[in-house]
């Protein structure tokens, strides 16, 4: 079983840039992919990004091509997001997902972290 723990939310002007952090707990952190995923008020959860358990293989929503970057630490048990060039619509509750099998279907994941607010003001 794995706890996830997301930090690293905040308000941030558009144009700026945010790195997020999802904290698990547990040995074996390293045999499962991560994802993130995010959701907007009034919206679903929607995919953002993903990556496989060693971090070779990383899989992006198209909004976030060439912005958002999704990298892991097997030696911290850390999942990250740097997210740069935010835009307002960016704008949404973050959270990270944790299985064995990568995926973008949310219904996938086993695991979920509480969620960090990410606020992108104009």
């Amino acid at each position: 079983q794995v706890q996830l723990v997301e930090s690293g939310g905040r308000l941030v002007q558009a144009g700026g840039s945010l790195r997020l952090s999802c904290a698990a707990s547990g040995r074996t952190f390293s045999s499962y992919s991560m994802a993130w995923f995010r959701q907007a008020p009034g919206k679903e959860r929607e995919f953002v990004a993903a990556i496989n358990w060693s971090g070779g293989f990383t899989y992006y929503a198209d909004f976030v091509k060439g912005r958002f970057t999704i990298s892991r630490d097997n030696a911290k048990n850390t999942l990250y997001l740097q997210m740069n060039s935010l835009k307002t619509e960016d704008t949404a509750v973050y959270y990270c997902a944790a299985d064995r099998t990568i995926a973008t279907m949310s219904r996938t994941y086993d695991y979920w972290g509480q969620g960090t607010q990410v606020t992108v003001s104009s």
